[in-house]
């Protein structure tokens, strides 16, 4: 565990809240990232899918509306608003908050389209810009968008490699199995040379994604709760690659439980789990409202309690 922590970070998750609000009420969303900011929290999320297929629901859907979606979990009518646009709008009416692009499908696009909205959205938010690159699980929305499915780890690491090059070099030029590109200027660039903050997550700290974080990686945020065999693999690794373990931020989050599957969750509960987590080295806590509240009126108060109690736990 790194010695010196960071002070604790709350990112309110603002994806799947549809038990909340209407799924085509996007000022609501808009205003509640504004609501974070003035209440505690450090940052917002949105995650997303292009569409979504009859594999979305494969696992059956979940038993209550208000729980984390997750892959083939969910109903394909669910709605998923891109990110990247709705993002840009929240960054209009905030100036402190972290916009987290969670989730972002690299694959589904070409290297430089991604890049250019990237740099984009980083410099209308002055560096507050935050990108999870993923592979993402569903075949039917990669079949829908014509993008191999087999490949989608190899398309991931050539973006990455791309962006290096985008970011930091004018004119830019890349040779890749999958994409190539010579002496092109993408201009404007991100508001930091080397490009937005990224981090990686995913089920499990796999060969590839623990080469992903040591090389390209100012976060992880792992989906669940990682194992303390894992952490270790994965501070052993950045200490051999020559970077600071503490440099990477820990990212997790909580989780309701919830009584019935027509029921919000007790939040005490919920939050009392910080604890353990920042025992971990996690210091940055995702919390989706729609898990403990139905009214958006009451995400002030929500935001305000859950800051509250949060800081009892860890001081």
């Amino acid at each position: 565990m790194p010695e010196e922590k960071r002070g604790l970070r709350l990112v309110l998750v603002l994806t799947e809240n549809w038990t909340m609000l209407a799924g085509t009420d996007l000022p609501a969303l808009v205003r509640m990232a504004r609501q974070a900011e003035d209440n505690g929290f450090d940052a917002v999320m949105l995650s997303e899918h292009v569409v979504l297929g009859p594999d979305a629901g494969a696992a059956g859907v979940m038993d209550n509306p208000r729980d984390w979606a997750y892959p083939g979990n969910q109903d394909p009518a669910t709605p998923w608003p891109s990110s990247l646009v709705l993002l840009s709008a929240m960054a209009a009416v905030t100036s402190t908050l972290r916009l987290v692009a969670g989730a972002v499908i690299v694959p589904l696009r070409h290297p430089l389209l991604l890049a250019k909205e990237l740099a984009t959205l980083d410099l209308v938010a002055q560096g507050r810009l935050v990108v999870i690159p993923t592979v993402s699980w569903s075949h039917d929305e990669y079949d829908a968008l014509g993008v191999p499915f087999a490949d989608r780890g190899a398309l991931l690491d050539e973006h990455l490699a791309a962006w290096e090059q985008l970011y930091r070099k004018t004119p830019a030029s890349f040779d890749g199995a999958h994409y190539r590109f010579r002496d092109v200027y993408l201009e404007p660039k991100a508001y930091r040379a080397d490009g937005p903050r990224l981090w990686f997550g995913g089920q499990r700290l796999h060969p590839a994604l623990l080469r992903r974080l040591v090389r390209h990686g100012d976060g992880f945020n792992p989906l669940g709760r990682p194992r303390a065999a894992e952490l270790e693999t994965l501070r052993a690794a950045m200490t051999a690659a020559g970077r600071d373990p503490a440099e990477l931020e820990m990212v997790g989050g909580i989780r309701g439980t919830f009584p019935t599957p027509d029921a919000v969750a007790e939040l005490g509960p919920a939050v009392d789990t910080i604890a353990e987590q920042w025992e971990q080295g996690f210091t940055t806590i995702c919390v989706k409202p729609s898990m403990f509240i139905d009214d958006p009126r009451d995400l002030p108060r929500f935001c305000r309690e859950v800051v509250r109690q949060a800081s009892r736990l860890i001081g």
